[in-house]
């Protein structure tokens, strides 16, 4: 009986000693994320490649890149980056109006959404790119003072002016025989406001501004935007914002993981990557940090950007082109 209690007792032993190593080996993975170039649009791949490329706002929708290119709209294939065509007019039935000043642009449920800075929203269909209607009469004293950004999600379109207001649009109100000097249902105070492109989008029931002049991403709930609509067109509902000390936020877009963003800091431009749902909780750690692409090729200011897949875009004006970047992932396992 003594020698199998030994025997047992040596079995549990060893038994634990097997355990404990294993775990001690057990590795961890950390997934670490870098950036390479992939391609690049310019002038040269529009039309006949003879005209120019001033990017500031884009959009990816339906696999379709949408460029605001100066007084055009530019419209490629987002996965091949082919050519697909040029949008010069806004064209409803016998009325043509041609597009100026383009600086925003978002697509949403079958919809263009076209700013001007000459104080206009231009909408137009997805599918056959022929005008809806538009907002704003292009007298900058009338329904905008320009327009400096667009976002639209859920029903909601947020229209971002010169002055520190952003007003809000319920997109059921843009029909084909609506008024083009629209009431907003409310409006949002970004704080600061001047001449910049503001950069927009939705996430999680939030609607999220790079405010570069405020140095911080603004941050207003939508639902408490609705809840304060009418008291908001009386004095406009302020932001959460976490204030950066250096760092200007230029632009952001939302993938289904990141919050894909553009910063100025100091002489240097970053594109920065956060976990979406960190950013929103005003946890701000990046992924991704970078002011060039392995030690080459800064980027210039970044005014938009935007995801596909694994490919992230970003409209870089200061280099006159569209820079589309590769989302690289490696994993690095260490033991326990």
């Amino acid at each position: 009986m003594n020698k199998i209690a030994f025997f047992i007792a040596l079995l549990l032993l060893c038994t634990n000693c097997g355990s404990d190593s294993y775990e001690a080996f057990t590795p961890i993975n950390y997934y670490y994320y870098y950036p390479t170039d992939e391609a690049a649009i310019t002038a040269s791949q529009i039309g006949d490649g003879t005209g120019q490329l001033d990017p500031t706002g884009i959009a990816i929708a339906n696999d379709k890149l949408y460029i605001c290119n100066g007084d055009v709209l530019e419209i490629f294939n987002a996965k091949t980056l082919t050519f697909i065509k040029t949008i010069k007019n806004y064209t409803k039935g016998n009325t043509t109006i041609p597009l100026t000043k383009l600086s925003s642009v978002a697509i949403d449920n079958g919809r263009i959404y076209l700013g001007s800075v000459d104080s206009r929203l231009f909408v137009i269909d997805e599918n056959t790119n022929l005008g809806i209607n538009t907002v704003g009469n292009g007298q900058w004293w009338q329904t905008f003072v320009h327009v400096f950004g667009v976002a639209v999600k859920d029903g909601l379109l947020f229209v971002k002016e010169k002055n520190t207001t952003i007003k809000v649009f319920e997109t059921s109100q843009i029909t084909d025989t609506s008024n083009w000097n629209l009431t907003p249902i409310a409006k949002l105070n970004t704080l600061q406001g001047s001449t910049e492109i503001y950069s927009m989008d939705v996430s999680t029931g939030n609607l999220i501004v790079a405010g570069q002049n405020a140095k911080g991403y603004l941050q207003y709930n939508i639902a408490n935007i609705r809840t304060n609509a009418t008291s908001s067109l009386t004095t406009p509902i302020n932001p959460t914002i976490t204030p950066f000390t250096n760092a200007k936020p230029l632009a952001i877009s939302f993938s289904s993981e990141w919050a894909v963003t553009a910063e100025k800091d100091g002489d240097l431009n970053y594109l920065r990557l956060y976990p979406k749902e960190e950013l929103i909780n005003n946890t701000f750690k990046p992924r991704v940090n970078a002011s060039d692409v392995m030690g080459v090729n800064p980027f210039g200011t970044i005014v938009s950007t935007a995801q596909l897949n694994d490919r992230i875009f970003l409209a870089d004006n200061t280099n006159q082109k569209i820079r589309i970047i590769k989302l690289n992932q490696t994993t690095i396992a260490e033991q326990n």
